[in-house]
Order: structure tokens, then C-alpha cells, then sequence
């Protein structure tokens, strides 16, 4: 490299350069070489002269204006609305661009957004706290919502598995190659213990590829619940690891394995009206509570006295350091044959009964075994005067059964059921520890896209997979969209409910981003929703309000959607 020297050839360009006020026609240097240092030099004065009386104009229209009174009525509001969004619009459509997984990206966009993922790390701005610390098993991870969700998890920070049935060279090329590929099989449990081995939590996109019903049996039902089985067993696993110390360990109240187990249980009757006319026939009531040679705990009976009841009572014995105001709720492993019972919270002193409350939740039962999930917010008190349940208080449990508001369930044809007797086999009853964040995040559907002559089978296996997630104890997060579109997220405003009464569709890009959202966010924890595209409300819907939210990156619109709705829904 040559060094500069001060040469007036060199003065003039560097002078030509620094004329911000004029444009100059760019020479050859050799032409300029060939002229002699006159014309050279009045060339570079005529600029500067040209330059001073450029800026001195320019200073006195700057004076002129600056003494000018600013009014109202120099400001013009349609131009200024118009030039604000034109910006707004235009950061928008490029921020909007950088979330959509069919834009194809050119060379130097690939190499710049490189640099800025080297320069500002391996999240950038999309960074989410706990993602480094949390893995995702994606299950359904090559359907339309599952392709979306794996993208944006791996753009976030987070470990994703994806679950496959097979691991073809279709499959891979669907995939981000740093996703860990688990191949297993929904419908086989045995498959899934490796799949979920170092997961925190799932994200269940699956759906059945055919409207046969053993496929909607197998993916939309028999699927959910093996997988919660498969999650469940590994939790527990951890918590044996850490002597039963894990946060999402569940407090075992009791537990029914042998006869010594029955001790305390007391065995109760009574009425709420004296029936003098089922007396004078000989109508009563019987119950008992035994561990039979099956090994069962059996809680059995009838009542044919009008108004009576039987019920089952105990002292509660919690460890030293343990209250219930560290759970949300109780769940039952139960058995018998469908009968609904009254569950009753008894709390207060409990060396004062005068001064103890009760409060009852009314929970129903299946034929054969089932878990039945009660929160505490479930229950009522029994007097309108009495003050909402606090966990903290309570000492009694007490299972009650009775007669009235019972409805006959499915069974043998011809077979008559008498709706007065009643058998529950229980195993245990636990209290569900106070969850902050979801553990399954399940896309189900709300029906509206499916064609009408399947609607009924397809609805039936969501429901009850649905229904098996529930009651399986972990949190949950039921997401019910409309109509799947194929088109960019964020666009539109979404409206979430509960009620099915959504009539809109909603892109596949917006419902992947509900599920990452929902995440890390309390208020989705044990929430069943429907989600779809904001729209006016039909006559005579008026009475309820939707509220539509915008997606947007700069605020979470997910936490002041889901607060409104009811819990364990």
C-alpha cells in the first residue's frame, strides 16, 4: 500500500468528498493527473464558495421557520396516523417474517442471522428463563401444529425429544437435526418409558391419521393416558430418588393394602328428615367397611330410608411439617359401580366441634376402576354463611353416600339396577401438591373442522382422553382450536373461551405459540379452553362477553386471557 501524501490531486478529492451539500460527477485519478494545479485549485474554492452560501441559505430557512409560530392547526393528524403505522407496518412485516418456517432465507440473511446469534448467544432476545433447564417431548411432532412447536422450542432455548412411530428419511428431513429422535409407539406402553426418561413436560400434538375407531381409540384416548402413566411413573421414580422430597410429589392420606389400614375409619348413618312412613314398612339402611380375602378395602351398602344416608369417616394424621394448604386439591383411586358420593371436608378446631365447618364436593365414579380428581375449590360450604375452605384447617375426612341424585350408568341389557346400594372399593387418597406450571399440554380440537358423519366418533375418543388427563393427577392444559389454516400467526386477534360456542378458524402458527407459551405460565395450569379467531358475536349471544387478545411478542397475551376462565375445567 502506498502511503498518502498531501498531494493537491489528493486534497481535492478528499474535499469533493466532504461536500455533503452537492453531488459531483466521480473522474478517473489519471484524468486528473493531466490537469495542472490552477484548474485543480479553482475547482476546490468554487466548492468551498458554493458550500458557504449552500449552508448560509440553508441557516437562514432554518431561522425563518424556527421563528415561524407552531400551531394546532400546522399538524395534521390523518398524515401523522398515515406515517405512523406506514413505520409500524414496515418493523411488523419484518419481525413477523423472522417466525415463519416456509419464508425461504436467503445467503446473506442466513450468514447475518448467524453472526447475531454468535454475538448475543444461542437464545437472543427470544430467550425464555428455565428453557436451558427444561426438556419437551413433543409427541406428534411432524404434524402440521407439532413441526411449528419443535421450531420454535429449539428457537427458545429448550431440549426437545420428538416422539416418532418411525424413523425414515421423511421423517428426519421434517426435523431440525439437533431434536433428539425417539422412536416408540403411542399405543404401546412399553415403548414410551424411554421417551419420557429426563422430560419435564409434553406436548401432545398426535392425532389419529384415519376416522377408523381403533386408530381415534388408540391415539386420541388409549395415547394421552399412556403417556400420563409413562410421565407419573418417572416422577415417582425421581421423587423415591430424592426420599419423596420432589415438589410434585403427592401427599398420601391413605392408603388401603391391608385390614390395619381400616383402622379409624368410623362407619356412620343418619337422615336429613325423619321418614316416619319408610319406618312403619321397614325400610332402613346398612353400610360396612371391610378388607375382604381379595385384599380390597370395600365400602358397601344400601339405603332405602327417604332422606338417609351412610358414610365413612376419619381423623386426618399428617406427617410433622405437612399442611393441606400446600395442595390444591385430593385425588381418589376408587373402584365399584358408578355410583356418585359426597366427599366432606370438616375444618376448624378440631377440639371445638361447635366452632367446625363443613364443605362438600359431589364427585361421580365409573364402572371399574377410575381416579377422581376434587380441588378444593370445588367445595362448598354447607352453610351460605360460612367462610370459604382454607386447606389449613381442615382435620376430618368423610365420604358419604346417598340415594337421591343418583343416575343409572351402563350396564347388561335387562339387568335392573337399584340405585339404593352401593359398592366402592378404595385404594388410596392422596393430596395433589401446588403446582405453578403445567406438565401436559394437550391440543385436542372442538369439532367444527371435522366432516359432520364423523364428528360424533372423533369427539368421543378427544373427550375421553381428555377426561383420562384430568384424572390422571399431573397439570394439565387442554387447548381446543377451530379450524386449522394454513397461514402466518399473529395477524389476528384470538378469542378464548369455555363453552363451545368459538366458530372461527385459527392458523396452526398461533395455536404452536399458545403451547409454548403456555409453558411456563401458572394461569394454564389445569385449564381446558377453546381458541380461535376473533369475530362478532351471534344474535342472542350478546349475554356473553368474549374478549379478544392480540398476539404479540411484546407482552403476554396469555396470562390476562386464561385468568378469567374456570379452573380444572
Amino acid at each position: 500500500m502506498r502511503a498518502a501524501s498531501a498531494s493537491p490531486t489528493t486534497n481535492a478529492s478528499a474535499s469533493l468528498r466532504n461536500t455533503n451539500h452537492f453531488n459531483f460527477t466521480s473522474l478517473p485519478l489519471s484524468s486528473v493527473k493531466n490537469n495542472n494545479n490552477k484548474k485543480i485549485t479553482l475547482v476546490v474554492v468554487r466548492a468551498i464558495q458554493d458550500r458557504k452560501e449552500g449552508v448560509n441559505e440553508y441557516n437562514k430557512e432554518s431561522t425563518a421557520k424556527q421563528q415561524q409560530p407552531l400551531s394546532l392547526e400546522d399538524v395534521n393528524p390523518v398524515g401523522l396516523g398515515r406515517k405512523s403505522r406506514q413505520i409500524f407496518d414496515e418493523v411488523w412485516r419484518k419481525f413477523s417474517g423472522l417466525g415463519q418456517i416456509s419464508r425461504t432465507t436467503r445467503a446473506d440473511d442466513k450468514e447475518a442471522l448467524d453472526a447475531l446469534l454468535i454475538r448475543e448467544g444461542p437464545m437472543c432476545e427470544f430467550a425464555i428463563p428455565g428453557a436451558q433447564n427444561t426438556t419437551v417431548l413433543v409427541v406428534g411432532a411432524t404434524s402440521r401444529i407439532g413441526r411449528i412447536v419443535v421450531r420454535k422450542l429449539m428457537l427458545r432455548g429448550y431440549t426437545v425429544k420428538a416422539l416418532v412411530r418411525k424413523a425414515d428419511e421423511e421423517v428426519l428431513y421434517k426435523l431440525p437435526r439437533s431434536v433428539e429422535i425417539m422412536i416408540g409407539d403411542v399405543g404401546d406402553p412399553s415403548t414410551l418409558k424411554e421417551a419420557v426418561e429426563g422430560c419435564n413436560k409434553i406436548i401432545y400434538c398426535a392425532t389419529a391419521r384415519s376416522s377408523i375407531t381403533g386408530d381415534l381409540f388408540r391415539v386420541d384416548h388409549q395415547g394421552v393416558s399412556n403417556l400420563t402413566k409413562a410421565l407419573q411413573d418417572y416422577n415417582n421414580k425421581l421423587a423415591q430418588l430424592r426420599a419423596g422430597k420432589s415438589s410434585k410429589s403427592k401427599l398420601l392420606l391413605a392408603k388401603f393394602k391391608s385390614a390395619h389400614s381400616l383402622n379409624g375409619w368410623e362407619v356412620r348413618q343418619g337422615t336429613y328428615f325423619q321418614d316416619a312412613v319408610a319406618s312403619k314398612y321397614g325400610a332402613g339402611m346398612d353400610a360396612k367397611f371391610e378388607f375382604t380375602e381379595a385384599g380390597e378395602a370395600v365400602f358397601s351398602g344400601y339405603v332405602f330410608t327417604r332422606g338417609g344416608y351412610v358414610e365413612i369417616s376419619k381423623k386426618l394424621s399428617l406427617p410433622l411439617g405437612y399442611t393441606l394448604d400446600r395442595y390444591e386439591g385430593l385425588v381418589l383411586c376408587v373402584g365399584g359401580n358408578g355410583r356418585s358420593y359426597v366427599l366432606i371436608l370438616e375444618a376448624g378446631p378440631s377440639a371445638d366441634a361447635t366452632q367446625c365447618n363443613l364443605y362438600f364436593a359431589r364427585i361421580s365414579t365409573k364402572v371399574g376402576f377410575c381416579r377422581v380428581r376434587v380441588p378444593f375449590s370445588s367445595f362448598r360450604p354447607v352453610k351460605p354463611d360460612y367462610p370459604p375452605l382454607d386447606p389449613f384447617l381442615v382435620h376430618t375426612m368423610t365420604l358419604r353416600f346417598e340415594p337421591r341424585r343418583q343416575r343409572p350408568v351402563e350396564g347388561p341389557a335387562g339387568v335392573k339396577q337399584d340405585l339404593r346400594s352401593f359398592k366402592l372399593i378404595l385404594e388410596y387418597i392422596k393430596a395433589l401438591p401446588t403446582g405453578q406450571e403445567t406438565d401436559f399440554i394437550l391440543v385436542s380440537c372442538t369439532g367444527l373442522g371435522v366432516e359432520p358423519t364423523r364428528r360424533e366418533q372423533v369427539l368421543k375418543a378427544k373427550r375421553a382422553g381428555e377426561d383420562s388427563l384430568r384424572r390422571s393427577g399431573l397439570g394439565y392444559t387442554i387447548i381446543r382450536p377451530g379450524p386449522l389454516k394454513e397461514e402466518p400467526g399473529g395477524q389476528r386477534a384470538l378469542i378464548f373461551d369455555q363453552g363451545n360456542r368459538i366458530s372461527q378458524g385459527i392458523s396452526c402458527v398461533d395455536v404452536a405459540d399458545i403451547c409454548v407459551k403456555a409453558l411456563h405460565d401458572s394461569t394454564a395450569r389445569n385449564k381446558s379452553f377453546d381458541v380461535c379467531y376473533e369475530y362478532v358475536s351471534e344474535q342472542g349471544r350478546e349475554l356473553y362477553e368474549l374478549v379478544a387478545h392480540l398476539p404479540d411478542k411484546a407482552n403476554n397475551y396469555l396470562t390476562p386471557a386464561l385468568s378469567v376462565l374456570e379452573k380444572n375445567t
